[in-house]
C-alpha cells in the first residue's frame, strides 16, 4: 500500500481496517531513541494535538542536557512545549503488540507552525528542501551492520557472541557465511516477519566479517522516508533479539579485536524533470556533478564527522586495515577508501558514503552526507585523483575523537548554513556534556597500565 500521500483520513480508514486500539506516537531524538506518547485510538484525533518538551528532542544518550550556555539561545530556559503532528504516511504496525497497536511518527513545531530546526526530522527535511528547489530528487540506500550479543546486564562485562542453533557461539570469523546467518533463524525468522507486517524496505541479510556481526541492506528510495525505516527497523530488531534471549546492537566497535559496525549510504541524484541520473552525461560518463559532489564529500566530512562517528565509542572502528576506512580517498570499486563509486550502469551511478558508522542517527547521517554532496555541487568543489590502490597506506584525513570533531563542525559554516544554525548549536553542546561525563569514567586499560608504571 502507497502511504505516500496518506491524509488523516486514509490513516483513520486504515487503524479501522486494522482494528487498531492503541497507537504510539513516535518522536526520533538526537540519538535516534523513540519518544513520545501512547495513546488510546479514540484520543487519537486530528485536531487534538499533542505536546511534549522541546528538550525531548535534545538530551544525549545519557539524559542529559546542559543547563547554561548557548544551548539555550536555542531551547527556552522555561522548558516550552513543542507541538507533534502526525505524519499518516510513516504509519506502521506494531507487530510484537498483544492488542492490535500502530506506530505513527510525528513532526515537531513551535506555537508559530514552524518546524523546530533541531529535531532530527526537520534537519533532514530542511536538507531535502535544498535539493527540491534545484528540482532534484535525492535517492539514497542505507547498509546498516549490527551485532548480535549474548545477553549481558553487567556493563563490566565484555561482550561475547550468542549461542546459535547448535549449542555453539562463534569462534571464527564468518564473512558471508550462509550457515552462520542459518544458526540464528528462529529470529531472522520473527525480523523478516515483524518487517513484513510493517511494511520496511528490506532487501538481503548477510553476514558480516565480525563474529556475529550482520548487515541488512535496504532498497533505494528517498531520505526521508528510509531514514524512517532505519529508525524503525534498529527498534524492532532489539525486540526481536530480546525474545530469542540475546541483544542486537548498532554501537560502532562492541567487541574488542571485531571489526566496527557501519552505515554505508549508498546516494545519487535524479533530476525530477528529465528523469535522469545527474551523476552521468548523456553519453553515460561520469558528469561533472559526480565528481563535484566527490569534492564536496572530501572537503566536508571532516566537519560532518560528529554526525557520522556522534560517541566516543565511534572512532574505535576507523582503524588502519579493518573493514572501516582512515581518509577521503575514493575510488572505484574499492573497498579500502572512505568513498567508493560502485561498478554500476549510467543510470544507477551512485556514490556510498563508506564514513559512518551504525551508530549514526539515520536522519541527521543522511541530512549530512547530502549537504557535504550538495555543498560540493555548488561551489563545484574538483576531487582529488582516484584512488586506484590500497587507500589504508595513506594518512589519516578524518578526525580521531569526538573532542577533534566536534571542533571541526562548530567552526565549519557552510556546513552549519546547510543544516541549520540551530541544530549545530544544540547538537555539539549536548555532545560536549556527553564527552565531560565519559572523561570522568577512569578505564581498566588506565588502571592496567598507568597505575605502577607511571
Amino acid at each position: 500500500m502507497d502511504k505516500s500521500k496518506f491524509t488523516f483520513a486514509d490513516l483513520e480508514q486504515w487503524f479501522d481496517e486494522r482494528r487498531v486500539t492503541e497507537i504510539e506516537c513516535l518522536v526520533p531524538d538526537l540519538t535516534g531513541v523513540a519518544r513520545g506518547k501512547i495513546l488510546p485510538r479514540e484520543k487519537f484525533t486530528e485536531d487534538r494535538g499533542m505536546r511534549l518538551p522541546e528538550a525531548v528532542v535534545a538530551m544525549g544518550v545519557t539524559g542529559e542536557f546542559p543547563e547554561e550556555g548557548p544551548y539555550y539561545n536555542v531551547i527556552s530556559p522555561n522548558d516550552r512545549d513543542m507541538h507533534l503532528r502526525p505524519d499518516p504516511s510513516t504509519v506502521r504496525i506494531v507487530p510484537w503488540a498483544t492488542d492490535p497497536t500502530a506506530q505513527v511518527i510525528h513532526d515537531c513545531f513551535d506555537r508559530d507552525g514552524n518546524l523546530v530546526p533541531f529535531a532530527p526530522r526537520s534537519v533532514l527535511r530542511r536538507v531535502c528542501g535544498l535539493f527540491d528547489a534545484e528540482g532534484w530528487n535525492p535517492v539514497v540506500a542505507p547498509e546498516v551492520e549490527f551485532y548480535l550479543v549474548a545477553r549481558n546486564t553487567d556493563p563490566d562485562i565484555p561482550l561475547k557472541p550468542p549461542i546459535g542453533r547448535s549449542g555453539r557461539s562463534e569462534t571464527s570469523r564468518q564473512a558471508y557465511s550462509i550457515d552462520a546467518v542459518n544458526e540464528f533463524d528462529p529470529l531472522f525468522e520473527d525480523v523478516y516477519a515483524y518487517c513484513e507486517q510493517m511494511e520496511l524496505n528490506v532487501d538481503t541479510l548477510i553476514h558480516e566479517v565480525g563474529a556475529g556481526q550482520m548487515e541488512i541492506n535496504f532498497f533505494h528510495d528517498h531520505p526521508l522516508g528510509l531514514a524512517d525505516e532505519v529508525f524503525f527497523f534498529k527498534r524492532t530488531l532489539r525486540e526481536a533479539a530480546m525474545r530469542h534471549d540475546m541483544f542486537a546492537t548498532f554501537m560502532a566497535k562492541p567487541i574488542a579485536g571485531e571489526p566496527g559496525s557501519s552505515m554505508h549510504i549508498h546516494q545519487s541524484i535524479v533530476d525530477k524533470a528529465s528523469g535522469r541520473n545527474i551523476f552521468s552525461n548523456e553519453d553515460g560518463s561520469p558528469s561533472p556533478e559526480f565528481y563535484w559532489y566527490i569534492g564536496g564529500l572530501q572537503k566536508y566530512i571532516p566537519a560532518a564527522m560528529a554526525l557520522f562517528a556522534p560517541y566516543v565509542n565511534s572512532y574505535r572502528r576507523l582503524v588502519r586495515s579493518n573493514a572501516a576506512p582512515i581518509n577521503l580517498q575514493w575510488g572505484t570499486d574499492n573497498r579500502t577508501v572512505g568513498i567508493r563509486s560502485p561498478v554500476a550502469t549510467p543510470a544507477a551511478r551512485r556514490l556510498e558514503n563508506r564514513v559512518i558508522g551504525a551508530d549514526a542517527n539515520p536522519y541527521a547521517a543522511f541530512a549530512a552526507t547530502l549537504a557535504c554532496g550538495y555543498l560540493g555541487i555548488r561551489e563545484r568543489i574538483e576531487p582529488s585523483p582516484e584512488c586506484k590502490g590500497d587507500a589504508y597506506l595513506g594518512e589519516f584525513q578524518l578526525p580521531r575523537s569526538l573532542g577533534e570533531a566536534l571542533d571541526f563542525l562548530r567552526e565549519c559554516k557552510p556546513l552549519a548554513e546547510v543544516l541549520g544554525e540551530s541544530f549545530v548549536t544544540v547538537y555539539t553542546e549536548i555532545k560536549e556534556i556527553e564527552y565531560a561525563e565519559f572523561m570522568r569514567v577512569i578505564s581498566p586499560w588506565e588502571r592496567e597500565h598507568l597505575l605502577l608504571h607511571v
